[in-house]
């Protein structure tokens, strides 16, 4: 998965974010609206952590992250 794809389900998205980190607000996701830097920048300033920390934070969570409608359903 890539961030252009997230952005695309960015409603399926803010669940899981805020699931990961939730520190971060509804009107937080909202303003960021899919914008990767700006997303960076709330974590930085809700968790206090480096620019750096941000994106490898935010590059793992990508690298998991599935929509709930590419997933396999159980039998």
């Amino acid at each position: 998965m890539n961030w252009a794809q997230i952005e695309g389900q960015w409603n399926e998205a803010k669940g899981q974010l805020k699931s990961k980190w939730a520190k971060l607000t509804d009107d937080d996701l909202d303003n960021v609206a899919g914008k990767r830097d700006q997303l960076v920048g709330k974590l930085q300033q809700h968790y206090g952590i480096l620019k750096d920390d941000a994106e490898k934070q935010l590059d793992e969570w990508i690298a998991k992250f599935a929509p709930v409608q590419d997933k396999p359903k159980s039998p």
